[in-house]
């Protein structure tokens, strides 16, 4: 077998994650590779933290991004705050309140589980319920924005309660970071964590994370060592943080940290607000494409997330063979739906880069041609019309 160098087909990523890269984030990471201790890098290093702080909206001397997925900022948080024996309020509402669980287990955690059905925020009420019944809790986690169902839950309300019992908050904020507000000061988050694949337009590989005065109160009054080495802030803060000299800990990905900051340029570029209102604009351009299609969003529309659009698929259709289609004779990906919703949903993004007129149009007029195709019983036409008129009205 021959192998030769890989040449990936051209996408348009529409999917739950990544999402498209923009070009100037991918020629960035083209630069020359420096080291990881050198002085111009350490400069960028520093530029990077301050974007960030500006992309969370914090004051948090520590925000980093971790070398590593969504998922280690995750695990960056848990590790470091949960130690063997507490009490965890964990919120599951889709897939990733699961992971959170898991987490906290694996860490001699106790697990208190409020649950909300797939699709719904999670109930501060219940929140509360649990607070009360578990008056040792030391922390509520719980995630923003729900990439499995395209739901948001209300930060504000649940930080309040948190606090209001003595509790930190860890929350998931993977698919919410540029393309819904986030203001980690404002609301009092404690620990937040998110991933660079998705509204930042940046390759998968970092996770931006932040933490709170309070949070670095309880880390550095641990009675235990962190679990884990790499992800122990304790040790990393050495390479990150403050102005002394930089003590090695990992080599960091210094190209891959070239594109975040790159990516994190272009955001304050266009503004924090503008991107949410981007976001949030070609968001209505696609649901009245979708809805004038026929297709139903499964979250109620005060919940629902411009980002992640979740639609339920027609009755008689093979949503695999859709995907597979899309993919096969548009380049076009969508995203499939996960656990109790799997075979039921697409999973539409509109994130970052992607989140544009344009792709709002080709996404309607190739899933309005495939589903056509397949005998869908779909208005031809509708999707186009419904959606151009939508954004032309905005332009008014």
């Amino acid at each position: 077998m021959t192998i030769t160098s890989f040449n990936p087909p051209v996408r348009t990523l529409m999917g739950p994650g990544p999402s498209d890269v923009h070009p100037r984030v991918l020629a960035a990471m083209a630069r020359p590779t420096i080291g990881h201790l050198d002085p111009a890098f350490v400069h960028m290093m520093d530029e990077v933290k301050t974007l960030l702080q500006y992309a969370f909206q914090t004051d948090n001397a520590l925000t980093i991004p971790v070398s590593a997925p969504g998922s280690a900022g995750m695990e960056t948080c848990f590790v470091n705050l949960v130690e063997p024996g507490d009490t965890v309020v964990v919120c599951q509402n889709g897939v990733f309140g699961g992971r959170m669980k898991e987490n906290v287990e694996r860490l001699g955690g106790t697990a208190v589980m409020v649950e909300d059905a797939w699709g719904e925020p999670v109930d501060p009420g219940k929140v509360a319920d649990a607070l009360q019944r578990h008056p040792d809790a030391k922390i509520v986690a719980f995630v923003h924005a729900e990439t499995s169902t395209g739901v948001e839950s209300d930060v504000p309300a649940l930080t309040k309660l948190a606090r209001d019992h003595g509790c930190l908050t860890i929350v998931d904020a993977v698919t919410s970071l540029g393309g819904i507000p986030i203001k980690t000061d404002a609301w009092g988050v404690d620990a937040i964590y998110s991933g660079t694949q998705k509204c930042l337009s940046c390759t998968p590989g970092l996770s931006p994370v932040s933490f709170s005065e309070r949070a670095i109160e309880k880390i550095q009054a641990r009675k235990t060592k962190v679990s884990s080495w790499f992800l122990d802030l304790n040790l990393v803060m050495g390479y990150w943080g403050g102005t002394a000299k930089r003590a090695y800990h990992h080599t960091a990905p210094v190209n891959a940290l070239y594109g975040l900051h790159e990516a994190l340029v272009m955001l304050r570029e266009e503004g924090l607000e503008q991107a949410w209102a981007r976001h949030r604009r070609h968001h209505l351009a696609l649901r009245a494409g979708l809805e004038a299609m026929g297709l139903q969003f499964i979250v109620a529309e005060a919940h629902r997330l411009p980002q992640l659009n979740a639609v339920t698929v027609p009755s008689g259709v093979d949503e695999a063979e859709v995907r597979r289609r899309l993919l096969e004779d548009f380049n076009l990906e969508i995203g499939a739906g996960l656990g109790v919703l799997a075979g039921k949903v697409w999973r539409v993004g509109l994130m970052g880069a992607a989140c544009t007129a344009h792709n709002v149009l080709f996404c309607l007029a190739s899933l309005e041609a495939v589903l056509g195709g397949l005998g869908a019983p779909i208005p031809r036409g509708a999707a186009l019309e419904a959606a151009s008129s939508r954004l032309a009205g905005e332009r008014d």
